[in-house]
């Protein structure tokens, strides 16, 4: 038997009778839905009693942390975050929060369990990949971001009254010291660079020269590169991810979108690689795989390059030639310093660098 009761305005009480218990009194299931009219109200009802039939209904007060994160990745998580935050929230999650917290019931994880799980990360062999020392303070405070996200649900949800993050302090995020190539080793890459293959040449010349992020390098297509004036529109971003494959989207931010000069020292050998990517376009014939685009920087039938490619070759690279460490990320900011020490004004540097605010370029 099941019925539904109006409880206030477009609220209304969803109940399921489900058997008996030992003592022969009647189970009911109960729900709460808001927002609707009686006829989506009795739709619900449907969906209700079909879920305490097949025993997939979990009274709220029931609910494993685990269980919850199913129901926070179905009804918030894969609509309202994107594609790439998601398939890194759900690495965190099934790495760590998961097996720390996933047994509980979510009304039984109290603010000491928060600040205890997130203070053994902080301990020497936090790390899940491997590598020897601590987990960086971005990352710990990255996991206290996923936390929160799916505890703030579980109160608007109703699902417990409180969250167990308040009164939880973000933890305090330590810059880094920035790496970055001095002029000497700027020479020295530009001679390694020689004897490397022109899609990689070209590709970290212009990372260092323009300051392109990886996946604004990787968006690039010929028909944003202006020749004519040695200019590159940046209008779009590359990613992918593991469920959803390659995503084309705009730039990080809203000031990301914008026109960057090339030195012209840098043009001949770009107009070289578009002479030769026009060829092997032309030569692999049906089996192209660009579609309708035509990107910079591509294996040689038009596939785009998985991003972690670039940074497999960028390591092999650097070890090869015996030069110092650094992140492709970095040469980034070594345009940057290059262009300071040069005396170009922080405002110029901060538009060609795509941030939303110069505070940002100084900061940095």
């Amino acid at each position: 038997m099941a019925s539904v009761q109006k409880r206030g305005e477009n609220s209304w009480l969803l109940v399921v009778e489900a058997g008996c218990d030992a003592n022969g009194k009647r189970i009911k299931k109960t729900k709460t839905v808001k927002g609707m009219g009686k006829r989506e109200a009795e739709k619900e009802l449907a969906k209700f009693v079909t879920e305490v039939e097949v025993g997939q209904y979990i009274a709220p007060e029931k609910m494993t942390f685990s269980a919850f994160v199913d129901e926070w990745l179905e009804k918030y998580a894969r609509n309202e975050l994107s594609p790439k935050t998601l398939e890194n929230y759900i690495i965190q999650i099934n790495n760590r929060l998961i097996p720390e917290f996933g047994h509980l019931r979510l009304d039984q994880i109290k603010p000491l369990h928060i600040v205890t799980f997130l203070k053994n990360l902080q301990q020497v062999g936090g790390r899940k990949d491997g590598k020897e020392g601590k987990l960086s303070s971005g990352m710990i405070e990255y996991i206290h971001r996923v936390l929160k996200n799916v505890f703030n649900r579980a109160v608007d949800w109703k699902v417990i009254k409180t969250s167990p993050m308040e009164g939880i302090k973000k933890p305090k995020v330590e810059q880094a010291e920035m790496s970055v190539f001095d002029d000497e080793e700027v020479q020295r890459l530009f001679l390694a660079l020689e004897k490397e293959k022109i899609m990689w040449r070209v590709m970290i010349t212009l990372a260092l020269t323009t300051g392109l992020r990886r996946g604004e390098l990787l968006g690039l297509e010929w028909k944003h590169i202006d020749l004519e004036t040695g200019t590159i529109d940046v209008k779009q971003s590359l990613s992918f991810v593991k469920e959803i494959g390659y995503q084309i989207k705009e730039p990080k931010t809203k000031n990301s979108v914008r026109k960057v000069a090339m030195p012209p020292s840098v043009i001949h050998e770009v107009k070289a690689l578009k002479i030769q990517s026009a060829k092997e376009r032309m030569q692999s014939g049906e089996l192209w795989q660009g579609g309708e685009h035509f990107f910079v920087f591509s294996s040689w039938n038009g596939k785009p390059l998985y991003p972690s490619s670039v940074k497999t070759w960028w390591s092999r690279f650097i070890k090869r030639n015996s030069l110092r460490y650094i992140r492709f990320h970095d040469l980034r900011h070594t345009s940057a310093t290059v262009l300071i020490n040069k005396g170009v004004h922080a405002k110029i540097i901060s538009e060609r660098l795509g941030h939303a605010n110069i505070l940002t370029t100084m900061n940095i």
